[in-house]
């Protein structure tokens, strides 16, 4: 595929986007791949799944739809277990079916009563099956097994965002081995009241609780489930959910646009010049290209002219990874003839013979010393 005509350049006015007529073609051809495959695997299989969606003949519907992000240069220098929130124009998860459970600060009960309260949502309210705060956290889910039952019961976890970065010494590798189940920050606590433009302070009582209102709350509740996740590690490579395959190819494109658009103006150092490639894939399928840049290195620096001082310097500090042993034998001159066990055997108890008269003339010269100082003790308490 020929790259995009909106290509990077070196100027700092230039500004690359994702081409919408690309994405939306990249979106009907995915689609389009992934329902064949989908129906040729249905055909050749012998066994059929009693429990599969009769409106979903080819069982493409739950297939997920990724957008990955190549850069030139890494995004993050560490693993960030926090993820970060794309809110994306076609939410990702409005199954009714799917639990959440809610972990909070403390107190747990004045946030299981504002989803207990009239004005919060029904439907959103029977898709909260656990509210926790951190000390009931922390009490009650101890042991590995306790863990592991709690991360099965639930399909979605949110995490206020005052208490997410406690939760991984907390919850444990359990959850946060892959990126499927880590709890989402959503933001619950009371919103900054402003008078004549300004902010006010919050009042620190011990008996006012900092929490956001019912609907409040289910706003931030729908937005963290259905909004795409960003999960950075320092490499080049970021994958982000971005669909499903029930979704329509307008609405794929749409949701890529959004998340290629915000990641790279939010996320990425250095934006559209740091971009290599943007792509869309299916769990199965290959890869599409909807965006390639013309310039395969970020800065001038980054290149080397082969034959160069420069690229002498690298080539002589690059070796290959040889072992210790290895290593402590670089320069030794090689034995033509394997040495006798017997002459090893003298060299060894040569090396001890020198040892010990080290350590005799060690011992007499410490007794000298010694004997010197016993001497000057004596004088000193006759004067």
């Amino acid at each position: 595929m020929a790259p995009s005509k909106n290509v990077t350049t070196r100027s700092e006015t230039a500004v690359s986007l994702v081409d919408p007529d690309q994405t939306l073609k990249a979106s009907k051809s995915l689609l389009a791949h992934m329902k064949k495959a989908s129906s040729l695997k249905a055909a050749n299989t012998e066994k059929k799944d009693l429990l599969a969606d009769p409106d979903d003949e080819a069982g493409t519907k739950e297939q997920q739809i990724i957008l990955t992000l190549t850069t030139k240069r890494h995004i993050a220098d560490s693993r960030k277990l926090k993820p970060a929130k794309i809110v994306l124009p076609h939410p990702l998860n409005n199954d009714p079916e799917t639990t959440i459970c809610l972990i909070t600060a403390d107190p747990q009960r004045a946030y299981k009563n504002l989803v207990a309260s009239e004005e919060f949502p029904v439907d959103m309210r029977k898709r909260i099956t656990r509210v926790i705060d951190v000390t009931h956290l922390k009490a009650k889910f101890k042991s590995f097994e306790q863990q592991r039952a709690l991360l099965s019961e639930h399909d979605v976890f949110l995490g206020d965002a005052r208490i997410i970065n406690r939760l991984p010494a907390i919850l444990g590798t359990r959850f946060y081995k892959t990126t499927a189940k880590r709890p989402i920050p959503v933001d619950i606590q009371a919103r900054v009241q402003k008078v004549d433009g300004k902010k006010v302070k919050r009042t620190k009582d011990a008996d006012t609780v900092n929490a956001c209102t019912p609907i409040q709350l289910a706003g931030e509740v729908e937005r963290a489930v259905g909004a795409a996740l960003v999960n950075l590690s320092p490499s080049t490579n970021t994958a982000i959910r971005v669909g499903t395959a029930s979704l329509s190819a307008e609405q794929i494109a749409e949701n890529v646009n959004v998340v290629a658009k915000t990641l790279v103006e939010k996320f990425v150092p250095g934006k559209w010049k740091n971009v290599k490639s943007i792509y869309i894939k299916g769990m199965e399928t290959a890869a599409l290209p909807i965006w390639l840049t013309d310039e395969l290195w970020l800065d001038h620096k980054d290149i080397v002219a082969d034959g160069s001082e420069e690229a002498k310097a690298i080539s002589s500090t690059e070796k290959a990874n040889i072992g210790k042993k290895r290593k402590s034998l670089e320069g030794q001159p090689e034995e033509s003839e394997p040495v006798p066990k017997k002459v090893k055997k003298a060299k060894a108890a040569k090396a001890v013979e020198a040892d010990d008269s080290k350590l005799d003339q060690d011992i007499s010269d410490r007794k000298a010393a010694l004997k010197k100082q016993k001497k000057a003790a004596k004088k000193a308490l006759e004067v």
